[in-house]
């Protein structure tokens, strides 16, 4: 091995401070000081401060400088925000890494970075971070946070070092230097006291699945990469606990923490890139209740008066879109709630026509011998609407739907009713369109109406089948919605299709209400198609 005294350096500490009094050679060759060429290693600069001080401001105004640079490109804001999580952010990550910055420092770049994307995206600025970056939120986002990309990194780093293979390594006590407020050590060992928690609790139940349905592995069982990516991810649970904290303590950007029937929705790049992006931008600020309703221009002291501009309420998000009751006696509710029962009837529609013609064979216990893999047969569909083969949809559309007379008398006018003459199946299903923290109550409410005509219908022979629906006003499809398609036998991607038809239908809708929250209302055709 050679030694090259141009390619080292020299650095002299007199009393804890560097002194550039002297200078080494080798052969003749001046080897140059640490304070004349600073050097450079892995991307982090040495020099003779022997601090990150300045390397740390230096990253803080590059990344305000790129920011800048992307803002005043010329493009549109969802491609900018499209250049930040793939491009920024990963550049961003590595000189925090490797510098020794304050977890106040980061929070403060995340905060400035939050800026800038509620601007590209057309956003309201009071929104907040958590609505940006959660990713338990019933409308998640995918966009990183710069915080919790920081937190996860230096936990792997911690890792790294308190795990390595060279006992050299692993017994230094290599302390990661991330400031007062946090430390990765500590985060480490939280994490491994959560996971061997829910290793004592063991299995839990989520929702209507069984015990065991979605397995996971042990953290006793885990070695190696497996085991640091358990941790790594508990890590982010920890941060995404955090979130959700601060959301359940604000009472309008919160609101979602109290949808407990509504299923989630995730907005994917595809969507932000579709030509259509501002019904993204008004679905956000919707769920958070940032729109510039009358309430809303109220308390931001943009307006004198609160009242709905339709009746004398006080006009907040949730009057406009469900509550307002010139816009109930309008028909404006029952023009979206019809939108919405269209999409749903053109799903059962396609189910109905494509389901199989025969009865759906009984499921027989294949056996498999020791040591043998079970080999993959045919997929056995099954539900209600693959238990007969005339089936006949009526929904309340168009003309009143008027309830079988055969079957029952009744003045009771369900959405939508199937029936099957030849095994005298009957299925009703109810839909309800309301504002998503009354969803449950909504489906309590229906329920009980037509519990009766339910019993009735059954005392006359009719296999009867009954399940109130909901897709909230803002494109939240209900639990419920979910169970009655799986009853139906609607199950897979023809599942998914139907729900997502059903959400944006409502979300279609509702934004058209908006929009036309202060104008005469004429329900025609032509509204139902915009």
């Amino acid at each position: 091995m050679s030694f090259k005294p141009t390619k080292s350096r020299s650095m002299v500490l007199k009393k804890g401070k560097v002194v550039d009094r002297f200078r080494f050679s080798i052969s003749g060759t001046v080897i140059p000081s640490i304070t004349e060429q600073p050097v450079k290693s892995l991307g982090k600069l040495f020099d003779s401060s022997l601090k990150d001080t300045a390397a740390i401001q230096k990253s803080t105004e590059e990344l305000g400088g790129w920011l800048t640079k992307v803002d005043k490109s010329g493009l549109p804001g969802r491609f900018k925000a499209w250049i930040y999580q793939h491009s920024i952010l990963p550049r961003v990550l590595w000189p925090l890494l490797v510098y020794a910055v304050p977890v106040t420092t980061v929070e403060s770049l995340e905060r400035k970075i939050s800026s800038f994307l509620r601007r590209w995206l057309g956003l309201p600025r009071s929104l907040n971070s958590a609505a940006l970056y959660g990713t338990s939120n019933t409308l998640q986002l995918p966009f990183s946070g710069l915080t919790e990309e920081f937190k996860v990194a230096h936990t792997r780093e911690a890792l790294q070092y308190r795990d390595s293979r060279d006992c050299k390594v692993s017994s230094a006590g290599i302390e990661v230097k991330t400031g007062r407020k946090w430390k990765a050590e500590k985060a480490v060992d939280v994490a491994e006291s959560r996971l061997r928690q829910k290793a004592l609790v063991g299995a839990v139940a989520t929702g209507r699945t069984g015990l065991g349905y979605f397995p996971k592995t042990q953290v006793s069982h885990a070695r190696g990469k497996e085991r640091n990516h358990l941790l790594q991810e508990e890590v982010r649970a920890g941060v995404e606990e955090e979130r959700v904290g601060r959301a359940v303590g604000l009472r309008q950007q919160g609101a979602w923490t109290r949808w407990e029937s509504a299923l989630q929705r995730k907005v994917t790049w595809s969507n932000i890139m579709q030509a259509d992006f501002h019904r993204v931008r008004f679905l956000v600020a919707a769920v958070y209740d940032a729109l510039p309703s009358p309430a809303n221009l109220h308390a931001w002291e943009k307006s004198e008066t609160p009242t709905c501009s339709l009746c004398s309420g006080r006009g907040s998000l949730e009057h406009l879109l469900s509550s307002c009751p010139k816009s109930l006696a309008d028909g404006r509710y029952r023009w979206r709630h019809d939108q919405v029962l269209k999409a749903v009837a053109e799903s059962i529609a396609l189910a109905i026509s494509t389901s199989k013609h025969h009865h759906a064979p009984k499921k027989a216990i294949s056996f498999i011998k020791a040591g043998e893999r079970p080999r993959a047969g045919p997929q056995i569909t099954t539900g209600l609407l693959h238990t007969a083969t005339d089936w006949q949809l009526h929904v309340d559309l168009g003309k009143q739907l008027l309830f079988p007379q055969h079957i029952a008398t009744t003045s009771l006018r369900p959405d939508m009713i199937i029936t099957s003459e030849a095994s005298k199946h009957l299925i009703m299903l109810e839909l309800t369109v309301p504002w998503e923290e009354r969803i449950e109550e909504a489906n309590e409410r229906k329920r009980a109406k037509y519990q009766e005509l339910v019993e009735e219908c059954r005392g006359r022979g009719w296999r009867t089948f009954y399940e109130p629906i909901e897709v909230g006003c803002r494109g939240f499809a209900g639990r419920s919605l979910c169970k009655a398609f799986g009853r139906l036998g609607i199950t897979g991607t023809a599942k998914k299709r139907a729900i997502k038809a059903a959400s944006e239908a409502a979300e279609r809708a509702t934004r058209w209400l908006w929009l036309k929250k202060a104008d005469p209302w004429v329900a025609t055709g032509t509204q139902a198609g915009s």
